[in-house]
């Protein structure tokens, strides 16, 4: 099984993200996505943001992480 984990863009140059999931703050793979935006969300597996999401999918997947924790 996989885990993603969702957060929210701060930051795009050179193909690379800063994100921001849960105050914690790093900087993983962007160049799979187009037109990534600061203040977009996405879905991060392995170091690499894999898939646009909106902010109620990162609210539903927060709450789901929050509960398995």
């Amino acid at each position: 099984m996989c885990v993603g984990l969702s957060a929210k863009v701060v930051n795009v140059k050179d193909g690379t993200a800063l994100i921001d999931a849960g105050g914690a703050q790093r900087e993983v793979s962007a160049g799979v996505l187009d037109e990534l935006e600061p203040g977009d969300y996405v879905m991060v597996h392995a170091g690499v943001a894999i898939a646009k999401i909106t902010e109620s999918d990162e609210e539903e997947a927060a709450g789901l992480m929050e509960d398995l924790l």
